[in-house]
């Protein structure tokens, strides 16, 4: 994806978080013939974690949109582009009626209902995406498998805080990040699959040793910022 489809990319999300914000859940946005084809071709979930807000679109209008909660700060809710990989029915009272799994490399994660009906609009959950089990019900009616899911935020975490120091037995969207930019260095050789196994740990060590940092096979700040992931 270049510079401007980027751009525009994140324009289309700021206006859809806009209508949803200000509560104008009516109002359709529609497709313009310039919107890259990932936001006009069938349906697309954008998940807002920070504002507990999951909006359906479809051919790149509006169509519903669902009050939600999402991970808690030390379980959050994983950030990225994912799509539903299956749907499934009545896992249990903590699940609610209805579960859509998402392709997440490194756990087991999906949008579901809930028996905890006051957590929606909180940071509650483990990671998943809870909704009202009249809403799981409807979405899941809705929604066909192979639904792309994109969850808006930052790979590393709240961009006011420091990112957390990783070691292995870590899972995570910043451990893949760092895979891939171990990948990219010419350090690691397996998938980036978001967890910290010994060959992640291996591949680090080497790249802190080249980098005459501390060998000791944990991300810090130091090692973020020598790979080009912090300032």
């Amino acid at each position: 994806m270049n510079w401007s489809s980027s751009l525009l990319r994140t324009l289309c999300m700021f206006i859809i978080l806009l209508i949803v914000i200000c509560g104008n859940h009516h109002v359709s946005v529609h497709a313009d013939p310039l919107l890259p084809e990932w936001l006009e071709d069938g349906y697309h979930i954008i998940v807002f974690p920070h504002h507990h807000r999951l909006v359906v679109l479809q051919q790149g209008q509006t169509m519903k949109s669902y009050h939600v909660a999402v991970g808690n700060p030390s379980t959050p809710t994983p950030v990225g582009e994912y799509h539903i990989n299956f749907k499934g029915e009545n896992w249990g009272p903590s699940f609610g009626p209805r579960w859509l799994g998402l392709n997440v490399p490194w756990g087991n994660y999906g949008i579901h209902g809930t028996n905890k009906p006051y957590s929606i609009g909180q940071h509650l959950s483990h990671g998943c995406i809870r909704m009202r089990n009249r809403d799981i019900m409807e979405l899941y009616s809705m929604i066909p498998v192979g639904t792309r899911v994109t969850i808006v935020g930052h790979l590393l975490g709240d961009l006011n805080q420091e990112p957390r120091d990783l070691a292995e037995g870590d899972i995570g969207g910043d451990v893949q990040l760092v895979q891939s930019r171990l990948m990219n260095a010419g350090y690691y050789q397996g998938v980036c699959d978001g967890k910290f196994r010994a060959s992640t740990t291996k591949a680090l060590k080497r790249f802190q040793q080249d980098q005459h940092l501390k060998v000791n096979g944990v991300i810090s700040r130091q090692v973020y910022i020598a790979l080009g992931l912090l300032e």
